[in-house]
């Protein structure tokens, strides 16, 4: 009997113990505004700031990832003479603007562009390549500009040794295109000073034909074909040729070249009248007032 009164006893109080699913509504209230806990905070900041400096080194990892420029550059030649163009090939990789500096004074900004040097000396050309953002590489190039050949023909009387002006002065290849008249090079005349210049010849020997009203050399080469032939020209320097000539009196001219108006004279030499003229002094005015043979 004692058993089973303990037993009934104990029933009651386990059915007040018995579990429940139900929430009473101040229980739910209670609970949706349970705070978080500290560590869960952490990490959502943590996660917003790993955001935020992804966002500001992008552009840093963006740039990084471009290629940089390049810059490298070929001329068509290295040792120009004055006035002649030097044509600049732009062979740089992963740029997108260029900047030229030629050394002289002159820049520009096409991708290929065409250049003359003024001046004999050394000049460093130089080429700036960028990339579209910006980076940049250099390139250069040694340009060594050379004085222009030049032909300086001084047309002078034989016997009397002054010069003779407006003579006109022709040049040509060889001693049958001289004795035909074909295939002439280039003409020009005489100065004040009895002087003509020719430039950009080719390191030849060329014959020269003087003719004026009351002179030219046409005796004087069938005595020594030395009266008409220059030395072979040397190339980046002044050549200097004193074409002699006779005087003859004529009533009439009609402008043209007449060969069989020679007197036979004394037997004379080329080297009886040499002279040795070698400096290269104020080849500036010579070439500016050259004829310029192609």
């Amino acid at each position: 009997m004692a058993h089973i009164l303990t037993l009934s006893v104990q029933i009651p109080i386990l059915n007040k113990m018995k579990p429940t699913n139900s929430l009473n509504k101040a229980d739910v209230h209670e609970k949706s505004f349970m705070p978080l806990p500290f560590s869960l905070l952490k990490s959502a900041d943590f996660k917003i700031k790993r955001i935020f400096y992804l966002i500001m080194i992008l552009p840093v990892i963006l740039l990084s990832c471009e290629s940089n420029p390049v810059a490298k550059f070929a001329v068509d030649t290295t040792a120009p003479v004055v006035g002649q163009d030097v044509y600049f090939t732009n062979e740089s990789d992963n740029a997108t603007r260029f900047e030229w500096d030629f050394g002289d004074g002159y820049i520009s900004s096409e991708p290929d562009p065409v250049h003359y040097y003024t001046a004999s000396g050394s000049y460093e050309a130089e080429l700036t390549a960028f990339s579209k953002s910006g980076l940049s590489d250099k390139s250069y190039i040694t340009i060594d500009v050379q004085i222009p050949t030049l032909l300086e023909i001084e047309v002078v009387e034989w016997y009397d040794e002054y010069v003779v002006e407006n003579a006109s002065v022709r040049l040509y290849s060889t001693l049958v295109d001289w004795e035909n008249e074909d295939n002439m090079e280039s003409e020009g005349f005489t100065d004040e000073n009895g002087i003509v210049v020719f430039s950009h010849l080719g390191p030849y020997v060329y014959y020269v034909d003087v003719w004026e009203q009351n002179h030219d050399n046409y005796q004087l080469a069938a005595e020594d074909v030395g009266f008409i032939r220059t030395g072979e020209i040397r190339p980046h320097r002044i050549n200097r040729f004193v074409a002699w000539v006779d005087y003859f009196e004529t009533t009439k001219s009609d402008g043209t070249h007449d060969r069989t108006m020679v007197i036979k004279k004394l037997e004379r030499k080329a080297e009886d009248k040499s002279r040795d003229i070698s400096t290269n002094e104020g080849w500036e005015t010579l070439y500016e007032k050259s004829i310029k043979v192609k």
